[in-house]
């Protein structure tokens, strides 16, 4: 039985357009139309038809680790002389990443058509960030792209590493929360209305913190209150990242995070790391000062920081120190200040830059490993206290029941 395809052709005048075809086959629906069009394009076949290769590339992300290793590897291919077409051929076929794959033969053929490298990578910034096409466009003016690679592939490695740290932190206590969330859950919907039926016969007074627990199961078992909780707690999610997506909300809300205990401090931390290492590596690879800033200040994460290195940019262009503007905004550690006070005077900025980098991502790491020490305990009494909480309110009764017939 026949079908229909949709098919992508271009008439002799040059336009595209698409046109459909009743065939047994896509082979006959092109031979049908080769007679009436000089270029014949792709053919699919109509109606509901999931392209899986457009839905690996949606559900497949490129991570700093990927593009760590794919920045190695073309460093260390252009510094043994292969020709930048070759190594980007060569990397596309060893990619295992569909995305980046795709790009890089993107990249390669315009590179192929006298286009430069960054100019090639701007057309996927879905791959490519502005601080990676800015340290390329550096090291091709300066001919010494293998080199700035190399300090991209430093950088992304320990931007992967400071993230991993972190979310090797966080793994823990997400895991005994959901562990106990699970356990409340299973011991209130399945094990309390056992208890209650045994009350009921009883017919004793229940204790107070017997009764809450008897209506917290009765709660949980309800749709019509679930629904309403989880609805609620939905349009709370779903409002704060509106309010987010605001700028007075996003100041408001990062300004809230660095102030909370532990968190915050790991969040300064962190951004100080990121900004001297980001910056200390453009600097270096020969990106001016204040286009340095400009992207820093873009991957911040935080507004409030972001304002910050704003600030420092204004700074400088009347004339000013950046340490002396960053001052002012008090979101910086006093040290990291001082450090790059002292980087301005003797000149060697991006040095004093990479020292401060190395100096917080040891803080970082120490503060991990004493937030992860601190919640294994905290999470540990919750679960215990959640447990016991209700093992006690169902004994409760029994004790009282056992007092009245001694």
């Amino acid at each position: 039985m026949p079908s229909t395809y949709i098919v992508d052709v271009v008439d002799a005048t040059g336009k595209s357009s698409k046109e459909k075809v009743e065939a047994n086959s896509p082979e006959q629906a092109r031979s049908i139309l080769q007679g009436r069009y000089p270029t014949i394009g792709q053919i699919k076949k109509a109606g509901f038809d999931i392209d899986l290769s457009q839905l690996e590339m949606l559900l497949t992300s490129i991570t700093v680790k990927d593009k760590a290793v794919f920045s190695r590897q073309f460093a260390a291919m252009i510094n043994a002389g292969v020709p930048i077409v070759r190594c980007l051929g060569v990397l596309s076929d060893q990619c295992s990443n569909p995305k980046l794959k795709r790009a890089l033969l993107g990249i390669s053929a315009d590179v192929q058509e006298g286009t430069n490298l960054s100019d090639s990578m701007r057309k996927h910034r879905d791959c490519f960030d502005q601080l990676y096409i800015s340290m390329v466009e550096a090291g091709e003016v300066g001919g010494v792209l293998d080199e700035v690679l190399n300090r991209l592939a430093k950088l992304l490695e320990d931007m992967a590493k400071l993230q991993s740290q972190i979310k090797g932190a966080m793994a823990y206590p997400v895991a005994v929360a959901f562990i106990a969330i699970l356990v409340f859950l299973g011991m209130t919907i399945f094990i309390i209305p056992v208890f209650a039926g045994i009350f009921q016969d009883l017919g004793t007074e229940l204790p107070a913190l017997t009764s809450f627990m008897l209506a917290t199961s009765k709660a949980i078992r309800n749709p019509l209150l679930v629904g309403i909780t989880v609805g609620t707690i939905v349009a709370v999610v779903v409002t704060v990242k509106q309010y987010y997506k605001t700028p007075p909300g996003r100041l408001q809300i990062d300004g809230l995070m660095l102030k909370l205990p532990l968190i915050g401090d790991l969040l300064e931390k962190t951004a100080v790391a990121r900004f001297c290492r980001i910056f200390g590596t453009l600097t270096r690879s020969g990106v001016p000062i204040l286009t340095s800033l400009e992207i820093v200040r873009d991957t911040a994460g935080n507004q409030v920081i972001a304002n910050a290195i704003e600030s420092a940019k204004q700074e400088i262009q009347q004339g000013g120190m950046m340490s002396i503007a960053i001052d002012k905004e008090q979101v910086f550690p006093a040290l990291a200040v001082q450090m790059m006070s002292i980087g301005e005077e003797t000149g060697e900025l991006d040095g004093m830059m990479m020292k401060v980098a190395d100096f917080y991502d040891n803080e970082v790491e120490e503060t991990v490993k004493a937030l992860t020490s601190l919640l294994e305990p905290i999470m540990i009494v919750v679960v215990a206290g959640m447990v016991g909480v209700i093992l006690l309110s169902m004994y409760l009764p029994m004790f009282k029941v056992f007092e009245d017939l001694g």
